[in-house]
């Protein structure tokens, strides 16, 4: 068929639905039809996924004579397109969504997922034929490069499409797909690889992680597509009606449900979107309780639920069934919503990027207007909002750092290579080299983990086990079948506490929660999951058995990873903000809301300008103390406290306690901190950093969970076969041991040194946090004596107090402090101090 004739078909094809192809989209389909790679930056719902898509149609369109004849080719073609998605649940919607278009232009290509969810009857098939085009996981790809004949089915490969790229870019999934379109590019010289991609900064470090590095280091040709479509978003916010002067972290927990009914009401559709898991499944039984009629078409969704019910909800929503659904991040990604008309947050979104994502759920398609509506769970949250906006409209958007070096999946992908063939150190060196994440990789660090690989590096030679690959002549290969087996079934970066099925003592799954949440857990506990009341029975081969309970408050499952700090890019316009209220400036709806909050922490301390640091400093019948004011996020502020407390305990001897939030931190102490001191002697100094923040925590033994993770990724310990799964204390404990083991007679082991690098940028963002210090070590300090803690140290407070409360309830705690906060009269008395080189000096008292 003539490229013309392709075409006008696809022009048909859109018309039919009353649709226009966009100018990016054209200029991709062309950059395609050249034999050019790149990404595609645009909004959600404004068509990137037919951008991506409709190049390899093109050309598979034009190389056919006529519809009739491709219709009689009923056998298809080899493999032509991978499509990669970061999530299992997006496959099956991308799937639909890639078929339409050939079903209805006529071309005979078969679209299939292959993902951890994926059937064994269709595995099997796939094993003798794959489709056309192929949607799959990282994690799915990389087996299929363990295949000995994995050059031969990605031969015909012309085009590989990675979605959501933003989503796998800063992670070790994302490094598994630089791995695996390396090795993919050595088959297929001339595969174009296109990225698709929303709400993302840095777009050129993007692109050239995504398409590598030539052999010259320089990065590959690219065309980088930014959609021009205008997305109009709206973004409000939930305000009550009275706002406490001396709010808490979660004190307005669900008390604007009232106005959210409402709101929902109104709505045809709507995603309840929350930060954590646990929350969601507060919230879906306050919806519920607030009106049990609307149990039929409401629904809630979080990523520990089974395939089923997900699935379930997924279709709900598309059909209309459900009106209502309460989610997590589960369904901020990719999945097509068109019905949904209304989006809330609840609590702050903790960055731009996300709240961008999770607003064009609604309105998800082009032109549509998308709206977000924020519902804070306290009043900061209100700030945060009226921030993010402003951070969104002037373009402020999180970029997000690819990985360097993680030498544990190194290890991994070389047993792949091994598994699949065989490598030669020769070639893989230069096929690793062409990937970002190891671009600049040394010939001793290469050396070392093919060491590991085949003897189990110095420490472990003597152990058959760990010699998983063996040298046959100039090749690496994979002989002993019981090791690939094992690492089968260990690939993949994933690494979480151990997962505890769910299910009825009769009747089905429900999904799954951590080891350590039922761990806690007594035969006759009650508790809440998927937004049913559950009485836990026993637990027995990994599996809580439970049955429902009626009429209980039940606590709420908690998992892991469920901090989110504040962002960079969020974090300076919250100071933004508060810059303008220290002006008297509230514009916003939301900083009218939250200004008597703000007007009363003026009348007892300051709000700091964004050249200064606020410490507020005051003595209760609980110690002395230090609130401090960065603005920067909970990981940083948790790095920041122990810092200063390390620096100051090497002034006199002091034991501290701290509380962390987003917008600073609490040092609590028996007797009056030597801050001056400090302060003049280098507390906000840069220099010592990596010493200091590494003494100033048990980095050791930070590093030693770490180590978990990386020796699960790396291979060294196994999680178990299936059914089999081994629990997360024993895992921690062979890990535990073998880190012992390297760092007494192996201290050079780079695995634990990676350990340690992680420990310091993932758990304490070491480098955001050496920025912010800089940033502290040129600002005004400003100290401030008060006497009682203010509207901004009051969250603080009552962070430290959770932890301490014991037969007392914590919110009747809360209102005492609440009153004794407002006993106070007086304003604070104050210090600056004009910081140089981090050493401040005191210029007024």
């Amino acid at each position: 068929m003539p490229v013309s004739d392709a075409e006008g078909r696809l022009e048909q094809w859109f018309a039919a639905r009353g649709w226009s192809p966009f100018a990016f989209q054209r200029e991709v389909w062309s950059a395609y039809a050249n034999g050019e790679s790149g990404l595609i930056h645009a909004a959600t719902g404004t068509g990137k996924t037919y951008a991506a898509w409709m190049g390899p149609v093109l050309e598979a369109l034009a190389e056919h004579e006529a519809p009739r004849t491709l219709r009689r080719r009923a056998d298809g073609a080899p493999l032509r397109v991978l499509w990669i998605t970061p999530l299992r649940a997006l496959a099956a919607d991308t799937e639909q969504a890639l078929r339409e278009p050939i079903e209805a232009m006529g071309l005979p290509w078969t679209v299939e997922s292959r993902t951890g969810d994926t059937s064994a009857a269709r595995r099997a098939r796939q094993r003798d034929r794959l489709p056309s085009a192929l949607v799959t996981t990282p994690e799915s790809l990389s087996l299929l490069l363990c295949r000995k004949d994995h050059e031969a089915i990605f031969s015909d490969v012309r085009c590989i499409v990675v979605d959501e790229w933003h989503e796998l870019l800063s992670t070790k999934r994302g490094a598994q797909v630089e791995l695996a379109l390396a090795r993919l590019r050595r088959i297929c010289p001339q595969l174009r690889t296109w990225g698709v991609s929303a709400t993302l900064g840095n777009l050129d470090t993007a692109a050239d992680t995504l398409l590598g590095y030539r052999a010259d280091g320089a990065p590959h040709a690219r065309r980088l597509v930014r959609g021009i479509v205008p997305k109009d978003t709206q973004v409000e916010a939930l305000t009550p009606d009275t706002m406490d002067r001396f709010p808490w972290a979660g004190h307005l927990n669900t008390k604007l449900l009232p106005e959210v009914m409402q709101r929902l009401e109104s709505a045809q559709s709507a995603i309840v979107f929350t930060n954590t898991r646990s929350q969601c499944e507060i919230w879906f039984q306050s919806i519920i309780a607030a009106n049990p009629a609307w149990f039929e078409f409401t629904a809630i969704h979080h990523g520990s639920l089974s395939r089923a019910q997900r699935e379930d909800v997924e279709d709900g929503l598309k059909t209309g069934r459900y009106r209502v659904v309460v989610a997590t991040s589960s369904l901020d990604l990719g999945v097509d919503f068109s019905p949904v008309d209304l989006v809330m947050q609840i609590g702050s979104p903790k960055g731009v990027a996300r709240l961008m994502q999770r607003a064009g759920r609604s309105g998800h398609s082009p032109g549509r207007v998308s709206r977000i509506l924020c519902v804070p769970t306290h009043a900061f949250e209100l700030v945060e909002v009226a921030a993010a906006r402003d951070a969104m409209r002037a373009g402020a958007i999180e970029s997000r750092e690819p990985l360097d070096r993680p030498l544990d999946l190194l290890a991994q992908h070389l047993v792949t290579l091994a598994l699949g063939g065989g490598f030669t150190r020769h070639a893989v060196l230069q096929e690793l080299r062409s990937t970002r994440a190891y671009r600049l990789l040394t010939d001793v660090e290469l050396d070392w983990v093919i060491d590991f690989v085949t003897h189990g590096g110095n420490a472990l030679k003597a152990y058959p086990e760990y010699a998983r690959v063996q040298l046959v002549g100039d090749r690496y290969v994979v002989t002993d079948r019981r090791v690939a087996m094992r690492h089968v079934l260990n690939i993949g970066t994933i690494v979480s506490d151990a997962a505890i099925a769910v299910r009825y003592l009769k009747g089905g799954r429900l999904g799954t929660v951590e080891e350590s949440f039922v761990s806690r857990l007594s035969p006759g506990d009650k508790f809440i999951f998927a937004g049913t009341p559950l009485e836990f029975v026993r637990l027995r081969d990994l599996t809580a058995w439970v049955r429902k309970a009626k009429g209980i408050t039940g606590a709420i499952p908690r998992w892991q990873g469920a901090r989110m700090p504040l962002s960079t890019e969020l974090s300076h316009a919250v100071r933004a903000k508060l810059e303008e209220a220290r002006q008297g400036v509230y514009s916003d709806p939301e900083m009218q809301a939250v200004q008597p909050v703000l007007t009363l922490q003026a009348e007892r301390s300051i709000i700091p300008r964004p050249d200064e640091l606020l410490i507020e400093r005051c003595e209760t019948r609980d110690g002395h103390h230090l609130f401090v004011y960065p603005f920067e996020g909970r990981l940083v502020h948790e790095g920041l406290a122990a810092l200063f407390a390390y620096r100051m305990a090497q002034l006199t001897p002091i034991s501290f306690s701290f509380s962390c939030n987003d917008y600073g931190f609490e040092l609590l102490t028996a007797d009056a901190a030597p801050l001056e001191e400090a302060l003049e002697s280098g507390l906000l100094t840069t220099e010592h950093l990596l010493h200091d923040i590494t003494h100033s925590l048990n980095a050791a033994e930070l590093a030693r969970r770490q180590f978990r993770e990386i020796a699960r990724v790396a291979g060294l310990i196994f999680g178990g076969y299936p059914g089999q799964s081994k629990s997360v204390k024993q895992m921690q404990a062979s890990s535990g041991l073998l880190y012992d083991v390297f760092v007494n007679y192996d201290p050079e082991n780079l695995l634990v040194q990676q350990a340690r690098r992680e420990v310091l940028e993932r758990q304490l963002e070491s480098s955001r946090l050496g920025r912010v210090l800089q940033r502290l070590s040129e600002s005004i300090v400003r100290v401030i004596d008060v006497d009682r803690p203010t509207p901004l140290a009051f969250p603080l407070l009552v962070d430290s107090t959770r932890s301490r409360v014991s037969s007392e309830k914590l919110a009747d705690r809360v209102r005492r402090m609440t009153v004794s906060a407002e006993k106070s009269t007086r304003s604070g008395t104050s210090m600056t101090f004009r910081a140089h080189e981090g050493r401040a000096t005191k210029v007024v008292k």
